[in-house]
């Protein structure tokens, strides 16, 4: 069931109306209604699936208490091995077992032997990147004795599979959610208003931005060889919107729906197009998973504790894991590794931990050094994309070398003037409110200026919405 759709504007509202005016007598009774509402959504994709969603949350439910009851540090680290190798083992058959067997192939080639390999039909279970590493969360955090383990399976089970983040994310920890499914709420009236802004501003990126942008993102991508060369940098800008308007749109309408519900989500993009560097925009820009990753992976590795090369291994390695997350497939390695190498002259001088700031804070205008280092950051950022959304390293590296020819400083043909100016629009009132939690959170407004502006969204989202277009970039990682 996707956000865009009809059958989940029917279904919101029925659980809203449930979950308040029903079973408000006890926040359990919210609870088995969340989990029941969760099931049916990511039923609607494939009811199958449910099966391994539900053995997932059975290990990682049962492996916390085995940890916590565990009387040696040996069986809890068996608990916790079992646990991580199982959840690794299903997330590395689904989703990277035709890359491993198709790159030994290859390498035997390489070396002069033909092998004949055994592919599978996979289909990808949608969210399982993001179930898994909820889960991978939980276990090492009981391991390490950061929380105890959830004794209510209803409980446990709602923190993994809550409907409004299963599907991609953003990726959240125990500690920040449990207390809240295990506590009752009270209907919020403000915090429920401001979260259908922040539905109604994902809707916008979502549907205006991004699908606006991904018809001609797709023909240039998939033309790139007779395209002209301003056009190949035409398509690489629009894709830098396109996943930016999807995946934070997506976000937006998640934390929002949930809101609704009385629960905050963690808050997963941050206006990161408006970073003055790499580092700033990965503390901006899915900030679920790069923080997992610092958490997980980076500070138990010795994070920077150590010498610079063990500084420059650890980002390394954090990069690559991350581009590996995203797909099976070498174009998000190379992504990574270029994040990698971007970030590497921050980190050698220690120049990494700057512009912690909003931009031009309390100004209404950034500085010239603030925009050429925006303009700077996000065209390497641009350059990166390439490799994320093309097929194949070479349709990536083809791609760069066209851009190279005498066309580059011709218009764009044809020139996307609609799109564009809805990214004006985007950049402009999201600009003046880098500084709050969403791109709506405009209270300061006139509440008749604000209204005003609410209508003019949605009369754009109703007459300039492509409805053609409904997936979720990030439903495919």
């Amino acid at each position: 069931m996707l956000f865009n759709s009809i059958g989940f504007l029917l279904f919101l509202p029925v659980v809203f109306i449930f979950y308040w005016f029903v079973f408000n007598k006890k926040y359990q009774y919210q609870n088995v209604l969340l989990l029941v509402a969760s099931f049916f959504f990511y039923g609607c994709w494939d009811w199958r699936f449910l099966l391994l969603l539900l053995f997932s949350i059975g290990l990682d439910f049962v492996s916390g208490l085995k940890i916590e009851k565990s009387k040696t540090k040996r069986e809890s680290k068996f608990w916790l091995i079992l646990s991580i190798t199982i959840n690794l083992g299903f997330l590395g058959f689904f989703k990277y077992y035709n890359f491993f067997v198709e790159s030994f192939a290859d390498l035997l080639h390489q070396v002069g032997f033909n092998a004949n390999i055994w592919l599978l039909k996979i289909i990808l279970p949608v969210g399982i990147s993001f179930y898994t590493f909820h889960g991978l969360s939980y276990v090492i955090d009981i391991y390490k004795k950061r929380i105890a383990a959830e004794k209510n399976f209803i409980d446990y089970a709602v923190f993994v599979s809550y409907f409004p983040l299963l599907v991609a994310g953003p990726i959240e920890r125990a500690t920040h959610l449990l207390p809240q499914i295990q506590r009752k709420r009270i209907f919020n009236y403000d915090q429920a208003i401001d979260g259908m802004r922040q539905i109604l501003w994902g809707f916008f990126k979502k549907m205006v931005i991004a699908d606006n942008c991904a018809p001609i993102v797709n023909e240039i991508f998939t033309n790139y060889q007779t395209e002209s060369s301003s056009n190949l940098v035409m398509g690489v800008i629009l894709f830098a919107f396109q996943i930016y308007g999807d995946f934070s749109g997506y976000s937006d309408i998640a934390l929002g729906v949930s809101r609704l519900f009385g629960i905050e989500l963690l808050k997963n993009f941050a206006f990161p197009y408006f970073s003055r560097d790499i580092a700033e925009f990965w503390r901006r820009w899915h900030i679920s998973l790069s923080s997992w990753f610092r958490d997980y992976v980076y500070i138990p590795l010795g994070g920077s504790k150590g010498g610079m090369w063990m500084k420059i291994r650890n980002t390394f390695i954090i990069f690559l894991l991350s581009g590996f997350w995203h797909g099976a497939n070498w174009t998000f390695i190379i992504w990574g590794g270029l994040n990698a190498l971007y970030f590497l002259p921050l980190l050698v001088t220690n120049k990494n931990r700057h512009n912690l700031e909003v931009v031009a804070i309390n100004r209404k205008l950034p500085s010239f050094k603030e925009i050429i280092n925006m303009f700077l950051t996000f065209f390497l950022v641009c350059f990166a994309w390439i490799f994320f959304r093309a097929e194949s390293v070479s349709q990536a590296l083809l791609y760069i070398k066209n851009i190279f020819t005498k066309t580059l400083f011709l218009l764009p043909n044809p020139f996307p003037y609609k799109v564009l100016c809805f990214i004006v629009v985007m950049v402009f009132i999201e600009w003046i409110n880098r500084e709050k939690f969403h791109g709506l959170e405009i209270k300061s407004y006139n509440p008749w200026l604000r209204k005003v502006l609410y209508v003019v969204i949605i009369f754009i989202i109703l007459r300039y919405a492509n409805f053609g277009s409904k997936e979720f970039i990030y439903f495919q990682f």
